[in-house]
């Protein structure tokens, strides 16, 4: 695309936003609006706002349009994900009315999206664009208030009375003012405290926040305040049903700022704005007079963008990081105060986040695993880390999209809320169960005695919402105990039908597990036919938590061998040793210097990081890759905490390693 192009643009959801949004493109020098889409494409007067466009029926018709370079996404707050991704498949760039998603989680997978497409995305936060902002930035980095010691910021309105038609009323429309307003002041107060670093934007350390929440269950009033590093504390507010100020304060040691709804900066269709500077009885006004529209700086940044071949914003547009740290402070505000929406639950998302039935695929290898009737996926999956089901499911259905299907879960996992998410997610699914390999895991120390067994796996099962699982695991050894009790506790599962496969110690010695194996045998019992220890081209040297086994050493190597027992893996990739997180001079992770820092760990990963050069990947995927070519069965649990995260690691599995490789890697 020539830097004099225009960029032609289509809009999606022709509300009152898109209409204002469409004054800005007219105002712009880069850009040309072509056409507007509506599933009511006759509503009486629809075309006014948007003169010289064209109508087109249907959001599918639009994306389809060879001559549309970029789309503007202004449906409901629902819709902005799902019309987001849909847009970036269609190879369109796209800029988003905020919040450009529910959460950080869902817009990190947009960025991951535009990314893989090489398109432009960005969140349409306006304000930031304008003379006025960059003014105000300005005066915070020149230190014309001293230092800045608090931020108070708000953006509130009064719709009257409790509509319940009205999007902002619905819950599951997502709506309140958290998200709809909420976003201005965070992310103004996050740009200044950056300012007041040197930097575009800082991240706030702790967000306290409380609302009044409605009849509806959306926020009606809410605040927040924000701790920053620097010593910097932002208050914030918002509202739906409470007229507020909506002045900007910055408070310094030597005074303080005051700027009137500085999201509007000069008006919407250029003005006079103004900039209070108050020390002591002394008032001095900056008048910003800009006679441009408002909306049109923003037509002409994504413009500029998408001319110069980049992918999002740069400052004082917010990137990617910018935008999915404005969002992760709202989705702490949001969890503070306890605001979820029904949209976000299981009944309700029951799609993946292009709003597409979720289908298994097939691009991960599958293997035979002794005990197995199912075929299982090269690596299994591990989600302990997410905060809800909506964050988790956008991970569970990409990795079962991608042709995975071994789940991996445990009794103790965020006290139960991994199990419900699992079954939550493949029955919102209609995930045949068939088709899962589901791991469990019970009797974790302290509880860790045979007859807790049967009660950790009643309720697991229940959260799971299944009848059986296919692997079980006992999730810690505990010597003091008779090891045929736990044979027996365990052997009675699989007579009842609830463990429907192998079974095995996750954490186990060889010796244990051989003196299980033994006494199965001469009593009759089902025999212990898995394991579950780190196993690492890294050689675990102190146990992560309390009571952890590794088997990556040599004894190891040949007693799994020599018993070609399936090890289901954890840690495989060395949690970030392999990556620039580790280093012989980088000693700011005490985790990974206590477990992994050794010569022969040191010597290993350069190994990998050479290899890894010649095969054109990363050395973390030649970590996975050296686990999964051992002539043993192991199946990696990997614990990706983004979309992104999962992608690159499954990449690993389409690295093939030759004998000559691992022996090499070993050293």
């Amino acid at each position: 695309m020539s830097l004099e192009q225009q960029i032609r643009w289509g809009i999606i959801g022709p509300g009152t936003i898109a209409r204002t949004f469409a004054e800005g493109i007219a105002h712009s020098t880069t850009g040309k609006l072509v056409a507007i889409a509506s599933r009511n494409p006759d509503k009486p007067g629809l075309g006014d706002g948007f003169p010289g466009a064209r109508i087109v029926k249907g959001y599918e018709a639009l994306l389809a349009d060879k001559d549309i370079d970029a789309v503007y996404v202004a449906t409901p707050h629902i819709g902005h994900a799902e019309w987001a991704i849909k847009a970036i498949r269609a190879g369109k760039h796209v800029l988003i009315e905020k919040p450009m998603a529910l959460s950080a989680f869902d817009a990190d997978v947009i960025f991951h999206e535009a990314k893989k497409a090489g398109v432009f995305v960005g969140e349409a936060y306006m304000y930031r664009f304008h003379p006025q902002t960059a003014r105000i930035a300005e005066l915070v980095r020149e230190g014309t208030i001293g230092e800045v010691r608090i931020i108070r910021s708000s953006f509130g309105f009064d719709m009257g009375s409790f509509r319940p038609e009205h999007r902002l009323f619905a819950n599951d429309m997502a709506g309140g003012g958290i998200l709809d307003v909420g976003g201005y002041p965070v992310s103004m107060v996050r740009m200044l405290a950056g300012a007041a670093e040197g930097k575009s934007f800082a991240e706030p350390v702790t967000v306290s926040g409380v609302a009044h929440l409605g009849q509806s269950g959306v926020d009606e009033w809410a605040s927040a305040v924000l701790k920053f590093e620097s010593g910097i504390i932002a208050e914030v507010s918002c509202s739906i049903m409470a007229q507020q100020d909506n002045t900007l304060r910055i408070i310094g040691s030597k005074g303080r700022i005051e700027v009137k709804d500085f999201w509007y900066a000069s008006g919407r269709q250029g003005g006079v704005g103004r900039i209070d500077i108050i020390k002591g009885n002394e008032r001095q006004t900056i008048e910003m007079e800009e006679k441009r529209y408002l909306y049109s700086f923003e037509v002409d940044a994504v413009g500029e963008a998408i001319r110069a071949g980049r992918t999002e914003f740069v400052f004082p547009g917010m990137n990617r990081e910018d935008a999915l740290g404005n969002l992760r402070v709202l989705d702490r505000w949001r969890a503070s105060v306890g605001l979820a929406y029904g949209v976000e639950t299981a009944a309700k998302r029951v799609t993946n986040i292009a709003g597409e039935v979720v289908r298994p695929g097939n691009s991960i290898p599958k293997r035979k695993i002794p005990g197995l009737e199912k075929p299982v996926s090269a690596a299994a999956l591990g989600f302990e880390f997410f905060p809800n089901f909506a964050a988790a499911s956008l991970t569970l259905d990409a990795f079962y999209e991608a042709g995975g299907n071994v789940f991996d879960t445990a009794y103790i996992y965020a006290g139960g809320k991994t199990e419900s998410i699992f079954g939550d997610w493949h029955t919102s699914r209609k995930v045949p169960r068939e088709e899962i390999v589901l791991i469990g895991k019970g009797a974790h120390s302290p509880l860790c005695y045979p007859d807790v067994i049967a009660r950790h796996l009643d309720q697991s099962l229940e959260r799971l919402k299944t009848d059986y699982v296919d692997v079980y695991f006992m999730h810690r050894d505990n010597p003091d105990i008779p090891v045929g009790e736990f044979v027996d506790a365990m052997d009675a599962e699989v007579r009842r039908g609830r463990i429907r496969g192998i079974f095995g110690g996750s954490n186990w010695t060889r010796e244990r597990m051989d003196e299980a194996v033994d006494y199965a045998a001469k009593n009759g019992k089902t025999a212990p036919a898995a394991l579950s220890n780190n196993f690492s081209l890294a050689e675990m040297l102190d146990p992560i938590w309390a009571g952890c086994v590794a088997a990556s050493d040599d004894a190891w190597k040949e007693w799994l061998n020599a018993r070609q027992i399936p090890n289901f893996a954890w840690s495989s990739q060395g949690r970030g040793f392999f990556t620039e997180r580790a280093g012989r001079d980088k000693r700011d992770d005490e985790e990974i210097v206590r477990v992994w820092y050794s010569e022969r760990n040191f010597e290993r990963r350069d190994r990998a990081i050479e290899l890894a050069k010649k095969r054109g990947c990363s050395p973390i995927h030649i970590a996975l890759a050296y686990v999964i070519t051992q002539p043993f069965p192991v199946v990696p649990l990997i614990g990706p905490r983004t979309v992104a995260e999962l992608e690159d690691s499954l990449s690993a599995l389409r690295v093939k390693l030759s004998d000559e490789e691992v022996r090499w890697l070993e050293g």
